[in-house]
């Protein structure tokens, strides 16, 4: 028997709705359905014990669940903190794990000897495009999608997937009823509900970060020292980049750092509203951002941007395994070669601040000082304004 006769599926579960429903839903339809679900990060033990526990009583024929945390850091947080831009210089693009995600369920589709997929993304956001062109890249594969193929038949889609359970005796959480929920290392987010329509998020809209009435009353003061741009060290402990992660998503939630509301152009063209949570990534991205602006020329500051965005958009938009990303990457990590160093952030709540910065790298001129002093003279200062400026004051006299 050939991978395409092969009746076993693999799932890239999560233990939400959607992918619960698409168990019972593919049995249905001849399937043996095989779960993988791949944990980067944003589950404690108890929440990944219950996702397994979900998978055994939906009946499947296997589960599997894999550790994503450091290929997720490798993957991406590296080149995204490189990059240091959000998709529309906002969102820290916290879906990226669905790229490992489709890594770890193809890895058990070869060992099952089967080539078909299926995944829980709807067909009116954005991770169908980032799932579907992750396999496509990857190899001749079958891709299911049971939330793609309700759609045609039944509009209120999630309404449908838990009245779909609960008739087969199904329980579907009370949050999931209300919401989707997505979380991994890199943080949360929550769209559905009031989130959807443009209303304010309820309180059951919250995820890691405390509200403002809990933020601890001191000063949280924490070093990150980082090595050609990756962090390697939290206050002076050298750890893997996954754990540091973990250690600042704790910490700053605590004082709600890196939460957001937000509203994006999505691949299929419609609007976009989720509530975010990402308060580690915030951190570090503050962090970097800080010791690149002191070690960095001026031209690399200002071009640098550019290829940030551009490397975001191939990332939100599906296109993770295209060459020009790779090409991109290349350059984001030649431009760390002197990001070394150590940043202290602080925080009191709600944002968080890089207060000092230290490195061998930072470009100090030895005989000058920014508004303080300088080692040229008035006729040196007034050559450069001079020249500086032709173009624009000849306009000027031309045309007054």
């Amino acid at each position: 028997m050939t991978a395409s006769d092969s009746k076993d599926i693999v799932l890239a579960f999560s233990g939400g709705l959607d992918t619960s429903f698409c168990v019972p839903y593919l049995q249905e339809r001849g399937w043996k359905v095989h779960t993988v679900f791949a944990d980067t990060g944003g589950v404690d033990a108890e929440e990944r014990a219950t996702i397994e526990a979900r998978a055994a009583e939906l009946g499947v024929a296997s589960h599997l669940t894999i550790d994503g945390g450091p290929a997720i850091w490798e993957g991406f947080v590296k080149p995204f903190v490189w990059a240091g831009e959000g998709y529309q210089s906002q969102y820290p693009l916290l879906v990226s794990d669905r790229y490992l995600i489709v890594d770890a369920a193809l890895a058990r589709a070869n060992d099952l000897g089967t080539n078909a997929i299926a995944h829980g993304c709807t067909g009116m956001g954005n991770d169908q495009v980032r799932f579907d062109l992750a396999v496509k890249a990857s190899g001749d594969y079958r891709i299911v999608a049971p939330i793609r193929e309700i759609q045609k038949e039944h509009t209120q889609t999630r309404a449908y997937e838990q009245a779909y359970l609960e008739e087969r005796g199904f329980s579907v959480r009370a949050k999931q009823k209300a919401y989707t929920i997505n979380e991994n290392l890199l943080g949360l987010t929550m769209s559905g509900g009031e989130i959807d329509k443009w209303e304010a998020p309820g309180a059951g809209a919250r995820g890691w970060c405390a509200p403002r009435a809990e933020w601890p009353a001191h000063t949280l003061r924490a070093t990150l020292r980082f090595v050609q741009g990756e962090a390697v060290a939290l206050d002076g402990t050298e750890m893997p980049g996954a754990q540091i992660l973990t250690e600042l998503n704790r910490s700053f939630a605590r004082y709600g750092v890196g939460r957001g509301l937000y509203t994006g152009d999505t691949t299929i063209g419609l609007k976009g509203r989720i509530v975010y949570e990402a308060p580690g990534l915030a951190a570090l991205l503050t962090a970097h951002r800080a010791l690149e602006e002191a070690v960095l020329t001026k031209q690399q500051n200002r071009f640098k941007p550019e290829v940030a965005r551009k490397w975001v958009e191939l990332v939100y938009e599906g296109f993770f395994h295209d060459p020009l990303k790779t090409d991109l990457e290349a350059f984001l990590a030649s431009s760390q070669q002197t990001v070394n160093g150590e940043v202290v952030l602080e925080t009191n709540g709600g944002r968080v601040d890089a207060v000092e910065v230290r490195s061998p790298h930072i470009l100090n001129a030895k005989g000058a000082t920014y508004a303080q002093s300088a080692d040229w003279g008035v006729e040196e200062a007034e050559g450069f304004i001079k020249l500086f400026g032709m173009s624009s004051t000849l306009w000027a006299e031309v045309n007054r």
